[in-house]
């Protein structure tokens, strides 16, 4: 594959997996602050399919399109404001975890186990994001914010840690038997 079919690729690849996390950001069970999303299972999916580096420029190109204002964001919001706002940490968390996430399985191995233990730590990453943000913009209290962006998110991120790693596993399988993408990473030597 040639350096410029590369790239290109790298690009529709971020771009489809920041249009997934746009779709999945609609669906959503409403709550006080911070509605639960399927965003965290599309970032979750897309590091254990594409990887980090792949997976955290899929994430910011998602967090640019909401940025300049189109409703990409849970609820069909857009806007700078939504990144500064008491939600903004967990979108912004969404690129670390991306990376984390798929850096984990890079240097481990893409299998089941290993994408459970990268999904739970990238659903740690997006809950520690969001609730220091959420703790600052609305003036809480540590217990506060906790009560608010970490505890009613606990049970529902670790089903969607094993669905992102799960779904996801399967998916990078089958596109790698395609050749739709290179299995180029490496377990870390022992």
């Amino acid at each position: 594959m040639s350096p410029q079919s590369k790239k290109l690729r790298f690009i529709v690849n971020g771009a489809l997996f920041a249009a997934l996390t746009a779709i999945m950001a609609q669906i959503e069970i409403p709550l006080p602050i911070v509605p639960i999303s399927g965003q965290t299972l599309a970032v979750g999916l897309t590091a254990t399919i594409l990887g980090s580096r792949q997976g955290a420029v899929a994430m910011i190109g998602y967090a640019a399109l909401g940025a300049v204002g189109l409703p990409v964001f849970a609820g069909f919001s857009g806007g700078a404001q939504v990144l500064a706002g008491p939600t903004g940490g967990y979108i912004f968390g969404f690129i670390l975890t991306a990376f984390i996430t798929g850096y984990i399985l890079e240097k481990t191995s893409f299998n089941l186990p290993m994408a459970i233990v990268a999904n739970v730590t990238g659903m740690i990453i997006t809950l520690i994001c969001g609730t220091i943000q959420l703790k600052f913009v609305l003036d809480m209290t540590w217990n506060q914010s906790l009560a608010a962006g970490v505890y009613p998110f606990i049970a529902v991120g670790l089903i969607k840690a094993f669905l992102a790693s799960w779904i996801g596993i399967i998916v990078r399988k089958r596109l790698i038997q395609a050749r739709y993408i290179k299995e180029d990473t490496q377990p870390a030597a022992s």
